[in-house]
């Protein structure tokens, strides 16, 4: 898993090997929006964990703030936003300079859901497998 902090303010989290796996899928001729709809399904295991991680403070924006995206490459949580939640990326990731130490909650929630979404992979994986050995265009 690797982390970014992007210039807005938000955090996200992005599994390591996903963009091999879509590069070797497209050769296969695998239509890549399918990619998509299952890292949005893993995106979607981890929020609310996240959400629950995620250290509330006085207001609880920045677990409102968390939600699940994703692109072809990969499944995506976003916690944060320019205006109303600059600093999550901080939270999670830390700022040594500033001695605010990273708290890993979206890391964290990544990791206490890898059961479920490794398993909704795997179910994919299987099925495009199925789909390229078999040459079924179904979904």
């Amino acid at each position: 898993m690797t982390g970014n902090i992007t210039a807005n303010g938000s955090a996200s989290i992005q599994l390591k090997g996903a963009g091999q796996l879509a590069r070797g899928l497209k050769k296969a001729g695998v239509d890549m929006k399918d990619l998509r709809d299952i890292n949005k399904q893993a995106a979607q295991v981890v929020a609310p964990e996240a959400k629950r991680l995620a250290p509330k403070g006085k207001s609880g924006n920045l677990a409102k703030s968390v939600r699940a995206g994703a692109t072809q490459k990969a499944g995506v949580i976003r916690a944060g936003s320019k205006k109303r939640v600059p600093y999550a990326g901080v939270i999670n990731y830390g700022w040594p300079k500033h001695n605010i130490k990273p708290t890993r909650f979206a890391n964290q929630a990544a990791k206490n859901t890898e059961p479920q979404w490794t398993r909704l992979y795997e179910e994919a994986v299987r099925k495009i497998i199925n789909r390229i050995t078999t040459g079924d265009t179904s979904k």
